[in-house]
């Protein structure tokens, strides 16, 4: 093997190990995120909030006005199709 291969096979060896160990580091924090989201709904649950109920509103939170409307409007045609509708 010759000196180019060698040192190209090297950079490319430290890059793959430099992307795995960042994405490791990465994988952790959000584990953690997630350990600590776990907490703030046990604390709101023992509070006596729904964290079923939190966490629809969180997603709904996420979509904008028109996307909103619009899902609802088919959730309300849906409804009054299966005779659910109130």
């Amino acid at each position: 093997m010759d000196d180019a291969a060698f040192n190209t096979e090297s950079v490319a060896s430290d890059m793959l190990k430099s992307v795995i160990e960042r994405l490791e580091r990465v994988y952790e924090e959000i584990d953690g995120l997630k350990a600590g989201a776990k907490d703030i709904l046990a604390e709101a649950k023992g509070n006596g909030l729904d964290p079923k109920i939190i966490k629809k509103c969180l997603a709904i939170r996420k979509k904008d006005h028109s996307e909103r409307m619009e899902e609802e409007a088919i959730l309300d045609l849906y409804l009054q199709a299966l005779e659910m509708s109130s």
